[in-house]
């Protein structure tokens, strides 16, 4: 109940075909192919591109690396006392 089965699927393909004919079907999905061939180049374009761009930031000598995103305690909470400097081992008052 709700699903289609295997019948019902062949059924609608053959209702396909004679409304669309098989050279009318056959050409559109040539068209559907060419579609994601072009997709896919594409794809394939913009990862050179980006590799392209990774190769000349290196070769200018600014690698590319991560940016530091660790948070600074003091910028976190800034009436925060000072940390213990060295040599100092005496209670806060």
């Amino acid at each position: 109940m709700g699903g289609f089965s295997l019948i019902h699927w062949i059924i609608l393909g053959v209702i396909i075909l004679l409304l669309f004919g098989g050279n009318r079907f056959s050409a559109m999905m040539s068209d559907v192919a060419k579609g994601l061939k072009s997709f896919k180049q594409g794809l394939s374009e913009d990862d050179e591109e980006a590799s392209r761009r990774a190769a000349e930031q290196h070769r200018l000598g600014q690698p590319d690396r991560p940016i530091d995103v660790t948070p600074n305690p003091r910028v976190a909470d800034p009436v925060a006392p000072p940390p213990p400097g060295p040599g100092s081992d005496q209670q806060p008052r």
